[in-house]
């Protein structure tokens, strides 16, 4: 495979170390979930008023309670205050932030089949109707466990690469989080408890934050991939999920490589209680989840199969679960062309390079057409399957698939389909409103 290799390392991670963290994260959810004595966990620091050296989890029969105990700024109570909470996150993406890299230029250079070249301008909305809530991926350099709250360039980088485009259909919102790092994927028996914790506790502090201050009961959709999945779906799980002031302002869900599970042929249920799948471009409360693969997720898959993880940020289920797939170009069912957009510089998400070789003067560039997608479940395994379609006179660059057959092309999952994702939510906007 060619490529600019190490900026994919940079921008997702060492897939092979990467997936011990992702069973790690779980396990540490689950203890978070899960009924049992008090846990204190020495050498972690201190996170939303938590003593430094402590992470206690009480015993009782609630996971959400365990988690408020676990990390308090991070829960939502049915009614809150703007006074209530301290405007104190530190965001990469706000409406009106200076040099905010989600508000920029959004101009894609459109790309056929023949070669023919075409200029999509685009900007973001003066006034949309709605708010986007955006969790990143593992992108840190930094070389402790958490990332602290600096704003380095990988962060700016993603952010352009899967939020901007979002900026189209709503105000996006990106909090800075003390996410698991690189460097913590390059060592996983360094990540204990309390460095999941407190990961998780900085998105929920940030999520309370935007509530309290900014939201003003507008409609918001979540958006995150790989780590900012896991994230998110806990956050839909403790804090929306099972509350209904909250869930009325809950337009969607996009959770891209974060193995959202359901019980077997349901729309409902395994991770979300309340929460179904998508079923239609216009369905709102609802959630759009996938990994996406171009051929059958081999059995140590990563993603795609329920054994892949352990159940994340929950206790074990009784019943059948299987992977959900929501396809973002088809969410009714069947197969969808897909619109995907990339970044012309800063990421190799192309075999070819498109950080190596701009191949447009453009922030994006786009190969409507090339690509379809469907969702497919056989042996076990559910996922997006991708296909290329443009046939052998279709010269385009390729997407660049993951290190590991086991990952699949989980390093495109959000840009081989941001197109589809972006008007999707524009639909679900205008039928919440």
């Amino acid at each position: 495979m060619t490529g600019n290799r190490s900026t994919r390392i940079l921008i997702w991670g060492d897939h092979a170390r990467m997936r011990r963290t992702t069973l790690l994260l779980a396990i540490a959810a689950i203890l978070v979930a899960a009924c049992g004595s008090a846990v204190s966990t020495p050498g972690s620091t201190a996170i939303n008023g938590t003593a430094a050296g402590q992470s206690t989890l009480p015993v009782g029969p609630s996971p959400s309670a365990s988690l408020a105990s676990a990390a308090p700024a991070s829960v939502v109570p049915a009614s809150i205050a703007p006074s209530a909470v301290p405007d104190d996150t530190v965001w990469l993406c706000k409406p009106g932030l200076a040099d905010d890299p989600c508000t920029g230029n959004l101009d894609a250079t459109v790309i056929d089949a023949s070669g023919t070249k075409t200029v999509e301008p685009a900007a973001p909305a003066t006034d949309p109707p709605i708010d986007c809530f955006y969790v990143y991926p593992t992108v840190s350099r930094q070389k402790t466990i958490n990332a602290n709250l600096t704003i380095d360039p990988e962060e700016r980088a993603v952010a352009i690469a899967q939020a901007a485009l979002f900026s189209r259909v709503c105000r996006v919102y990106a909090p800075i989080y003390p996410q698991l790092t690189l460097a913590a994927i390059a060592k996983p028996g360094d990540i204990n408890f309390a460095a999941a914790l407190i990961a998780y506790g900085g998105v929920g502090s940030a999520w309370r934050d935007y509530l309290a201050n900014y939201n003003h009961g507008r409609g918001v959709v979540l958006i995150g991939h790989s780590q900012g999945a896991f994230m998110l779906t806990a956050l839909i799980k403790y804090e929306i999920d099972a509350n209904p002031d909250t869930r009325r302002l809950f337009v969607s869900a996009l959770l891209m490589g974060g193995n959202v599970t359901v019980p077997v042929g349901k729309s409902v249920g395994g991770d979300f209680a309340n929460v179904p799948a998508c079923s239609s471009a216009t369905q709102t409360g609802c959630v759009v989840a996938y990994s996406s693969f171009d051929t059958t997720p081999p059995a140590d898959a990563v993603f795609g199969r329920t054994g892949s993880v352990l159940n994340p940020f929950g206790a074990a289920s009784t019943i059948p679960l299987q992977i959900l797939c929501v396809n973002p170009a088809a969410p009714a069912g069947g197969s969808g062309i897909l619109r995907p957009y990339f970044p012309t510089t800063g990421l190799s998400l192309l075999v070819g390079g498109a950080a190596a070789t701009p191949l447009a003067a453009t922030p994006f560039v786009s190969y409507p057409g090339e690509y379809s997608a469907h969702c497919k479940s056989t042996g076990g395994a559910t996922w997006l399957q991708i296909d290329r379609t443009g046939g052998a006179n279709d010269h385009r660059p390729v997407v660049a698939r993951s290190q590991s057959p086991a990952w699949g092309l989980h390093v495109v999952d959000v840009n081989i389909a941001l197109g589809n994702l972006v008007d999707l939510v524009g639909s679900q906007s205008a039928a919440f409103k």
